[in-house]
């Protein structure tokens, strides 16, 4: 195999040429082009841009061809769909990221050995800037057999998310909140509001948006330095583990409210309402204000408010 003439060769030639002496069958998606934002730099930020991905899929040989059973084999939709979802869920900086977590998303699927994803911008360059990735299936076997299809994966449990505000958080009740958060039956995420020092302000709305955030994430340090069961979490991944793992968290909001793809209307000006969007886009089990005055309802959340002074009525 020379390397350096399929090097720019479309994903199906280069898994053609790294197959080896059995072949697996492979299914794929061609230029398949998307307007989306994405990118690292300032000037990526708010803006569309055309992004083309190749997909090809090496599978597990099955008897779908003799049987002509269509319920054997993957569908080309399910390449596409882990391309929109992956797109949905969150704004991604990299290719390189997006190009994983799309392999990943393949890769779900046992009959799924090899994938190959390769992404590019098309509206940087005159010509394109791209990533290309391999990924494997961990131990899959190759060999000709009957493949079922995969059972859907066990969902993460919903978090109970709760806002605590800066009168809880620096008086003489917040230990037993804490020991009562931790009791629930729900693991749980705690949001807070600005620091009480006074932040400056920037003339630009996005400049005081970042600004207002960090302020917020300022005061998740505070929390985290108060109790050593707190963990600040930023990053929509590092929850669902810490979600999975029972870990009791703090938000810090800056990555996933920049990040999101339907941003919130509202700021760190407004921290009560910014934390029930956060709890209705994770789908918490409940969404608990401690000691605020805010008034709040939902149609996707439970929404709880209890006083400061008597965390026993989270129990009732």
């Amino acid at each position: 195999m020379d390397e350096t003439a399929i090097a720019f060769e479309h994903p199906a030639v280069r898994a053609a040429a790294t197959s080896g002496a059995d072949p697996l069958d492979r299914i794929s998606v061609r230029d398949y082009v998307c307007d989306i934002e994405i990118g690292a730099f300032q000037a990526e930020r708010g803006v569309k841009q055309r992004v083309r991905f190749n997909v090809v899929l090496e599978v597990s040989r099955t008897t779908a061809a003799q049987d002509d059973d269509v319920d054997k084999v993957i569908s080309y939709d399910s390449i596409t769909e882990a391309i929109d979802l992956q797109l949905s869920t969150e704004r991604i900086n990299l290719l390189e990221t997006l190009a994983e977590r799309i392999a990943e998303r393949c890769l779900e699927d046992v009959r799924v050995i090899r994938a190959f994803v390769r992404i590019e911008k098309l509206d940087r360059i005159p010509g394109t800037l791209g990533v290309e990735i391999v990924r494997s299936q961990k131990g899959a076997a190759q060999s000709l057999r009957q493949v079922e299809k995969p059972k859907p994966q066990d969902a993460s449990p919903h978090p109970l998310v709760a806002f605590i505000s800066n009168t809880v958080l620096h008086g003489p009740n917040l230990k037993a909140w804490l020991d009562v958060l931790e009791a629930q039956p729900e693991p749980a995420i705690i949001c807070v509001g600005k620091a009480e020092v006074s932040a400056p302000h920037a003339a630009h709305k996005l400049a005081d948006r970042r600004i207002g955030l960090l302020s917020i994430e300022q005061n998740a340090w505070v929390l985290a330095g108060q109790d050593d069961r707190c963990v600040v979490v930023d990053s929509r991944t590092e929850l669902d583990w810490a979600v999975k793992h029972e870990q009791m968290s703090v938000w810090a909001p800056s990555k996933i409210v920049l990040d999101a793809i339907e941003k919130p209307k509202v700021d760190a000006e407004h921290p009560e309402r910014l934390a029930l969007w956060f709890a209705e886009m994770f789908q918490a089990a409940r969404f608990v204000l401690i000691g605020s005055d805010a008034q709040m309802t939902s149609e996707e959340v439970p929404v709880i408010s209890l006083p400061l002074d008597n965390p026993d009525l989270l129990n009732t």
